[in-house]
């Protein structure tokens, strides 16, 4: 069973940063595709971005290029998701997931078997 814990959410005002950790516990970090979604108030959850078992792939969504980075360490068992140049539309509520896939980065939540709680980012104007 895999335990997922996201931290490091709060409210900062637009053009500020951020930095999401998202503890992983239970299995083997580096067996597992990760990824960060995020869901605002009244939209469906979408993928943020998603990062190879190795880490030595990631992709961003379009709306984040640019301004955000996703990372892991697998000796620490942490996700990051470093947020820069924040904007409003930023605002959500952002999840860790993870996906056992082997080679694709998917995008789609039916591919992540284990989500963490989630922890709110507010951007302010």
């Amino acid at each position: 069973q895999v335990q997922l814990e996201e931290s490091g959410g709060g409210s900062v005002q637009a053009g500020g940063s951020l930095r999401l950790s998202c503890l992983f516990s239970g299995l083997q970090f580096s067996d597992w595709t990760m990824a960060w979604f995020r869901q605002r108030e009244g939209r469906e959850r979408e993928c943020v971005g998603v990062i190879s078992r190795s880490g030595k792939d990631a992709e961003l969504g379009d709306s984040v290029k640019g301004r955000f980075t996703i990372s892991r360490d697998n000796a620490r068992n942490t996700l990051y998701l470093q947020m820069n140049i924040l904007k409003s539309e930023d605002s959500a509520v952002y999840y860790c997931a993870a996906s056992p896939t082997l080679y694709a980065l998917r995008r789609d939540t039916q591919a992540y078997d284990y989500w963490g709680q989630g922890t709110q980012v507010t951007v302010s104007s």
